[in-house]
């Protein structure tokens, strides 16, 4: 798509029978509406400074005509991307999350409909009861059965107990579980190592978990342990203390040079 310093964001919709314009519009809907095209313009990178932004109100539908657009390097990417294809997972995130809100609001009102466009004719992209954009990445969760080591910071609850799990990287992950499967636990595991066997829901692109639940403390015992490592590095140290030459030692033990 080769830039151009103007694009037209559209709104149609019907209120009490009649066409929404310039001149007939709710107060709330021209706001939310005017509010959404200066996000969408702005993106993440905001290389479109709305104050610098000339908009033009044109009959025919509630249409907004902004320019000076030409140097949005960002905004002309997102808008090639959404001429293409339905998925907003490549586009700037703040742009996904208005037109994930204009679909949102397509569903709910099926007359209305959301249209960007270069010229009348040429249009980009529009959003209606029928289209259907999305972020295709939060639709590929699959249930999984893990086992997850950390270290336990809290547990229990009255009406909705669960445990919190402290993994790698400082994440903690709330798993959800049963009254009666922490009181059958004899083991005090608050602030301890632990490894525990969930469910959950796991995102297939980004491996994000999701919806964790309990299914059973396992039994942890690490093989390293970094305090009996060093009893038995002093021990070891105290030991060959009166060795000066530890290389000379073994080979005499193995008969000597030859």
């Amino acid at each position: 798509m080769n830039p151009t310093n103007e694009l037209r964001f559209s709104l149609n919709d019907r209120i009490d029978g009649a066409e929404i314009g310039p001149l007939r519009v709710p107060l709330a809907l021209l706001g939310q509406f005017q509010a959404e095209v200066s996000d969408f313009l702005k993106g993440s990178s905001r290389d479109v400074d709305p104050m610098q932004v000339l908009i033009a109100i044109q009959e025919g539908s509630l249409t907004l005509v902004a320019s000076e657009l030409l140097a949005a390097g960002s905004l002309w990417h997102d808008l090639e991307q959404l001429k293409q294809t339905e998925s907003l997972d490549q586009i700037d995130p703040k742009r996904a999350a208005v037109v994930e809100r204009w679909q949102a609001a397509a569903r709910q009102y099926p007359q209305r409909r959301y249209t960007v466009s270069e010229s009348p004719i040429e249009i980009i992209m529009r959003v209606d009861v029928q289209s259907n954009y999305r972020k295709i990445t939060e639709d590929a969760w699959v249930i999984v059965e893990k086992y997850l080591h950390g270290r336990i910071i809290d547990l229990g609850g009255k009406t909705k107990p669960n445990v919190h799990l402290e993994v790698e990287g400082g994440v903690t992950l709330p798993i959800a579980s049963t009254q009666d499967l922490l009181a059958k636990e004899e083991r005090n595991w608050l602030y301890r190592s632990a490894l525990l066997h969930v469910t959950a829901e796991e995102n297939l692109h980004t491996g994000e978990l999701r919806k964790l639940r309990l299914l059973a403390f396992e039994p942890y015992a690490p093989a390293y342990d970094e305090d009996e490592y060093k009893r038995m590095v002093e021990r070891g140290t105290r030991a060959w203390a009166d060795v000066k030459d530890a290389a000379t030692w073994i080979e005499e033990l193995r008969g000597g040079k030859h």
